[in-house]
């Protein structure tokens, strides 16, 4: 079991804003919109606003980005 399995951990609901976030509902970790994978939410420095998505990491981002251009 890892750190995103069990009776504590919980996905988040994240309203992205530009440069911040605002926790909607609390929760440890947001699913990446690319690879299905969990980011903690101490470690969330990518996403869209205009899409409302989360990245694991820069290449992640870039990829989504090229996938679907500026198609929110």
């Amino acid at each position: 079991m890892n750190r995103f399995e069990g009776p504590g951990a919980r996905e988040a609901k994240i309203k992205y804003l530009d440069a911040d976030y605002q926790v909607l509902s609390p929760g440890n970790f947001v699913l990446c919109a690319v690879t299905g994978e969990p980011i903690p939410i101490e470690e969330l420095k990518y996403w869209s606003v205009a899409r409302q998505e989360p990245y694991k990491d820069a290449q992640s981002s870039f990829k989504r980005e090229q996938e679907l251009g500026s198609r929110p």
